[in-house]
């Protein structure tokens, strides 16, 4: 008999983010075990592009959004997971699969208590981490902590991108045997090194994807000013969040005319300026919590073959410099400046090498059928 999944998630195609193309990955490779998906979710943003023609039904409903036309926020979450709850009561499934935030985990988990159903938690990171290390009140952190535990602690089983992300689970005594690690990638199709690529005139470094606090990609723009102002080389940022304007403030104090912010824009567009780029840069503050962290951005880069300058420690910076995918520096933006420089003047042998290891190790395609198969182990038990 066919299985039918559910996708409970507020974030998917044609919105832009790792999260909606991590679960469209997961829904083909559904697909193409022989499952029957469907998913609901939110209506995007009108700046987002039509969405495509899909492989499975989805069903979207109107959320709030904030100025940004991101769903953050707890009345944001709020205005999706109550909605959420009443469609998965009237929904008929075999398996729900959950995304953060936990509050959907709560309504998913729920739900599925009534409809006597299994559910599996999709762990692309530890949701309460990353709150603590943007600075959010001891309070929320402590009760958000809660409902993350609870909705991983009632899953049927967890999926983890990594294992930094399954190690951390630790915390919320979630059973071991019920963690899996099906590991995290790209769309291989559209980063990759054949393509359009984009010349403005100057050498330049890419930011792509989400700013945020924990990120501080403050420290990229700092660096700027380690450089000769003669210099036509510019710093693009591409993506939004909550640090944003923050970024674009300390842009204009201490780099200006050299740093540009061009919003969000299509996986394609993005790869394009990736692969016409010196370096693209990713960064996580050290000692916050989050050092576990594997942004896909780094995958991104390097399946363009482009290198990547790490700002941070822990596994990202040991996969950049053992893999050869770029630059590995500490968190300072002097020490980023010289990757900056060096990058510049030497010519990049790895290009090849680093391709190749995007295509073994970080295809969505393939952590997708990871995911696919997790996710239909849990029916019928």
């Amino acid at each position: 008999m066919t299985q039918k999944v559910l996708i409970a998630t507020r974030l998917y195609p044609p919105e832009v983010g790792a999260a909606a193309f991590r679960l469209e990955a997961l829904a083909d490779g559904l697909l193409d075990a022989g499952a029957c998906v469907s998913v609901l979710t939110s209506v995007p943003p009108s700046s987002s592009s039509k969405p495509a023609a899909s492989r499975v039904p989805v069903s979207r409903w109107p959320v709030l959004r904030d100025a940004g036309g991101n769903v953050r926020g707890y009345v944001q979450y709020l205005s999706f997971d109550l909605p959420l709850f009443f469609r998965l009561l009237a929904s008929r499934a075999d398996v729900v699969v959950s995304e953060p935030p936990p509050t959907t985990g709560l309504m998913v988990a729920l739900s599925s208590w009534l409809r006597r159903r299994p559910y599996v938690y999709y762990a692309a990171d530890v949701w309460t981490d990353a709150l603590a290390a943007m600075g959010a009140p001891g309070v929320v952190v402590t009760l958000m902590r809660s409902v993350e535990g609870l909705a991983l602690r009632r899953a049927a089983r967890v999926i983890a991108i990594s294992h930094g992300v399954a190690e951390q689970l630790a915390q919320f005594r979630v059973d071991p045997t019920r963690v899996s690690m099906v590991g995290n990638g790209v769309n291989t199709d559209t980063f990759s090194p054949d393509g359009e690529t984009s010349d403005p005139g100057h050498p330049y470094f890419v930011y792509t994807g989400t700013m945020s606090e924990w990120q501080g990609a403050e420290v990229f723009i700092r660096a700027m000013e380690h450089l000769d102002e003669s210099s036509p080389v510019r710093l693009y940022f591409f993506g939004q969040g909550s640090a944003e304007s923050d970024l674009r403030a300390l842009a204009e104090r201490v780099a200006p005319g050299r740093v540009e912010f061009g919003g969000v824009i299509a996986p394609e567009q993005t790869a394009v300026w990736i692969r016409g780029a010196v370096a693209a840069l990713v960064s996580i503050v050290p000692g916050q919590g989050y050092d576990f962290a594997k942004p896909t951005k780094i995958y991104a880069a390097a399946a363009c073959g482009t290198p990547v300058i790490y700002a941070g420690a822990g596994e990202s910076a040991a996969m950049v410099a053992q893999n050869n995918l770029g630059r590995s520096v500490d968190f300072e933006p002097a020490r980023v400046a010289e990757a900056m420089k060096d990058l510049l003047v030497h010519e990049d042998v790895h290009r090849p090498a680093r391709i190749e290891w995007v295509a073994r190790n970080a295809s969505l395609r393939t952590s997708g059928r990871i995911a696919a198969a997790e996710v239909l182990s849990v029916v019928g038990r």
